[in-house]
């Protein structure tokens, strides 16, 4: 269980969450890859490899150098893709691909820690235009991801500006605490690889969820807590857990609805003693 409502006259808390297999069931970049296939930016023969690879990652035997790989093969898959072209195939098919692949536990974590006044930041190796957009999905407050260099002409130039990866998170998170406040000794965090054992080792609270056999290991060994989140959920079946807190006008309108259904009813009642009388 989470610690209660935070207090104001402390310093600011944070919950960090890796998400591939943390927040979400798979790879949230190669999810997508049947789509870019459709939206012409890849081939069959991609299509195929980006499977193997998603199969490799959900089997949990994506070691250092093989994430390294897939970093050099996504990279130069995506040389010369149009960006603004990946954001609308992104934002088309967002609620299809990722809604039914999001764990209930951590949308469940994500909510408590707003509720606790904390601020929620995914923190991912995948890209920013993949990453970005799940974040508003899951009502992150910030989002941490990998930067691809882009040209002029709006494409992709294969090459990586930032590699949200291995220690490289925990340097983000420490410059994200130095920002805004963080007090990282009263911070949550949350990932399924031993290659966030950096990022993890940086809060005060590290959770290691659906551990890969490394982290699990390294999670026994410091005591820290072991999760196991295997509910994915889509989020419209959640509601009211993630509904919208009512606006003004809203609350305006169901009252004045209420209001009129209260005044129907004394009609109706009144009518009818007057019609038995």
């Amino acid at each position: 269980m989470l610690k209660g409502v935070e207090n104001h006259s402390l310093p600011r808390t944070a919950a960090f969450f890796d998400l591939d297999k943390t927040v979400i069931a798979k790879s949230s970049t190669l999810t997508f890859s049947k789509s870019f296939y459709q939206g012409g930016l890849i081939n069959r023969r991609a299509v195929l490899r980006t499977a193997y690879a998603q199969f490799v990652f959900l089997a949990g035997g994506a070691d250092h150098d093989q994430m390294e790989r897939m970093r050099a093969y996504l990279s130069a898959l995506c040389r010369g893709w149009n960006v603004q072209q990946v954001k609308e195939i992104v934002a088309e098919t967002l609620h299809d691909l990722i809604d039914p692949i999001i764990y209930d536990e951590a949308a469940s974590l994500i909510e408590e820690h707003h509720t606790a006044g904390r601020d929620v930041v995914i923190v991912s190796t995948s890209g920013a235009e993949v990453v970005e957009p799940i974040g508003e999905l899951l009502g992150a407050d910030r989002v941490v991801a990998t930067r691809m260099v882009v040209g002029e002409d709006g494409c992709f130039t294969g090459e990586v500006e930032y590699y949200a990866y291995g220690p490289t998170k925990a340097e983000a998170i420490r410059e994200l605490a130095a920002s805004e406040g963080y007090d990282l000794s009263r911070c949550y965090a949350y990932s399924d690889s031993a290659t966030d054992v950096p990022m993890l080792e940086s809060v005060g609270h590290p959770h290691a969820v659906n551990p890969d056999r490394a982290l699990r290991r390294e999670a026994l060994a410091r005591g820290w807590q072991i999760l196991d989140f295997h509910r994915p959920v889509r989020l419209k079946q959640r509601i009211p857990a993630f509904s919208v807190p009512p606006r003004p006008a809203l609350v305006a309108v169901a009252a004045i609805g209420a209001a009129a259904a209260t005044a129907g009813l004394v009609w109706y009642a009144n009518r009818r003693r007057a019609t038995v009388a």
